[in-house]
């Protein structure tokens, strides 16, 4: 099939038809064919932020056959200290070596050899793009997605979800305005214990769901291992910070930020509470089967932050959410008092084995539960996890793929695992415990419908955060 048609019928059917009102229609004669798709009939992506994540992640679109990588953008040209151990190299052209190295020994040839940029609004221009991988620090989610949806392109948006609130709500409403495929890097959702557990709890395996406990980590890392490197210092060559800050406000240049550490400062990013929130909150949501919605009140909601360091974010946390079906959501780091409520509800129930200090705990019924983290699920009874779901049963979405889970559904037309509204219900909950914690609230009242805090003026200032000029869509 000639690829300028396949892909120009496709940005129609995902935009133009969007715009009309029509329902998408997307051409799927991809999976028509035997074996390797032709290179004219593979998804063209371009990769936006080479760091941790994406070198991550990166792979999984490597080597797939559905897709090629054909460029990659970053303001940083080539610098070290990447990675959750600080050894990894990143900037735009570490991106391009890894990719070329990779389909200069695949047998997925590449249709042309990848091309690095600084800006990605060049790369937007100049590459002939179906789809981004975005991933950023969290202050650009936002600015980055609705401009690469309004150019029809399909988007696999890294967690957390966006910098704030309002700016998820306005992500949202942009991406179904286009009608373009959107994947939010939540994998956890293609993870067959997650999936299990929802399901199970959904499904009262565990009789009414009365509480759902979520341990998150804390603390402070230094990843890049330059945290006492907090003074101004000159900016490394080959690097345009300007752009890098892009909407955020205007800060000075400092090695204890980047790489990654910007996650601990609430300029870039909302800490652990979202990083990790994005994924545990979402699962907990899903098992509450409150996805679409959120909660009535936070309280109780205790952390440990200083406003007046690099490092502002909460490294300590602990908050309850009130739903509307009378479910409490428990969120914790280690250093508060969730652990050792599960570890007694475990004890509680004959377990020898104890829980991680992270994961989600699903409590119904008669002391019976049911606990689930990355590898790992266990339950007041073992029975519990060799009932079978029946066909006449609630079944939940299921993937085992996200990468793949999100190319299908660029050609199927589908819903991916994790769409955009979901993560931006999920990630909510994280940045409404940020609002209490900065503006010093002990309790937040939330309307899920309106999206507004009531009777908290200063908490309700923090909803959203203007972007630095000249930043603007």
């Amino acid at each position: 099939m000639n690829r300028q048609l396949l892909f120009s019928r496709r940005r129609f059917f995902t935009t133009g038809a969007a715009a009309l009102g029509f329902p998408t229609i997307v051409p799927s004669s991809i999976f028509a064919k035997a074996g390797r798709p032709a290179p004219s009939d593979r998804i063209t992506v371009g990769a936006i932020g080479w760091g941790t994540i994406a070198g991550d992640w990166t792979p999984s679109f490597l080597n797939h056959d559905k897709c090629q990588v054909v460029a990659v953008a970053d303001p940083m040209k080539e610098y070290g200290h990447y990675g959750y151990d600080g050894k990894e190299t990143g900037g735009r052209e570490a991106g391009k070596k890894i990719i070329d190295a990779h389909y200069s020994q695949s047998a997925n040839k590449p249709v042309k050899a990848c091309t690095a940029y600084a800006d990605f609004r060049e790369m937007m221009e100049k590459e002939d793009l179906d789809a981004v991988q975005i991933s950023t620090p969290d202050h650009w989610h936002a600015y980055m997605a609705i401009y690469a949806a309004r150019k029809g392109k399909h988007i696999y948006g890294q967690k957390p979800l966006a910098l704030n609130i309002g700016e998820g709500r306005l992500m949202s409403d942009e991406i179904t305005k286009a009608g373009v495929t959107w994947q939010t890097g939540s994998q956890q959702r293609s993870e067959i214990y997650f999936h299990m557990a929802c399901e199970m709890v959904r499904n009262n395996r565990i009789g009414k769901l009365n509480r759902v406990r979520v341990g998150l980590p804390g603390g402070h890392s230094n990843w890049n291992g330059m945290a006492d490197q907090t003074a101004p210092a000159p900016i490394p060559a080959d690097f345009d910070f300007d752009l890098w800050l892009g909407p955020a406000e205007q800060i000075d240049y400092r090695p204890a930020l980047l790489p990654l550490n910007w996650r601990h400062n609430f300029n870039f990013s909302g800490g652990l509470i979202t990083d990790f929130g994005a994924h545990h909150i979402d699962i907990a949501q899903w098992g509450m089967g409150t996805e679409h919605t959120g909660p009535l009140e936070l309280k109780n909601v205790t952390g440990k932050l200083d406003s007046t360091a690099l490092y502002n974010t909460a490294s300590e946390f602990n908050f309850e959410c009130v739903y509307e079906n009378g479910v409490t959501l428990h969120v914790a780091s280690p250093d508060r008092a969730l652990l050792p409520e599960i570890e007694a509800s475990q004890k509680a129930a004959g377990s020898k084995k104890p829980f991680d200090h992270v994961g989600i705990l699903f409590e119904g019924d008669s002391g019976k539960w049911i606990y689930v983290n990355r590898g790992k699920i266990s339950a007041s009874d073992p029975a519990i996890l060799r009932e079978k779901i029946t066909p006449s049963e609630l079944h939940l979405y299921e993937s085992r793929d996200h990468t793949d889970n999100f190319l299908s559904s660029i050609y199927d037309g589908k819903p991916t695992a994790a769409p955009i509204e979901v993560s931006h219900r999920s990630i909510t909950v994280a940045h409404l415990a940020n609002i209490a914690l900065r503006s010093g609230s002990a309790s937040l009242k939330w309307n899920p419908q309106t999206e507004e805090i009531t009777g908290n003026e200063a908490a309700s200032k923090l909803l959203s955060k203007e972007w630095r000029k000249p930043w603007a869509l």
